[in-house]
């Protein structure tokens, strides 16, 4: 039996697209541009493949500015303590990680800490964690 080109076409291409959808770490972000932020949580996005977190960072003129933060997939995360009711809207964190190459208010997160148990939690970043 032949498929009609268009129909292998689309087949092929849709058991690609999830390959084209992942990316490295160091295609993304740089480790010698390592960050430390600290802000109040406004969102988090517990799904596959990442999950995402946003934060307020005030800097020292008073100016905020919102950062997403991404971190390992919501398994690994679980295997390291996490679960999808831990970091809560309005929390204040301290974040360490590496900031995205292209300058912008984005970070790959290596540590959280919880500023109000002090908890520090391992990110599950593809940075070697």
């Amino acid at each position: 039996m032949k498929l009609p080109l268009p129909v292998a076409i689309v087949t092929i291409l849709s058991v690609c697209a999830p390959a084209f959808g992942h990316h490295s770490f160091a295609a993304e972000y740089d480790d010698k541009k390592p960050v430390k932020l600290t802000g109040a949580i406004t969102k988090v996005d517990w799904s596959n493949p990442h999950v995402y977190f946003y934060i307020d960072v005030e800097d020292e003129k008073g100016n905020v500015t919102n950062w997403s933060m991404e971190m390992g997939a919501p398994g690994a995360l679980r295997g390291r303590g996490w679960d999808k009711n831990t970091l809560k809207i309005g929390e204040v964190v301290t974040v360490d990680g590496s900031r995205a190459k292209d300058g912008g208010n984005h970070a790959n997160a290596r540590t959280v800490t919880i500023a109000a148990t002090g908890q520090q939690l391992g990110a599950a970043s593809s940075q070697g964690q």
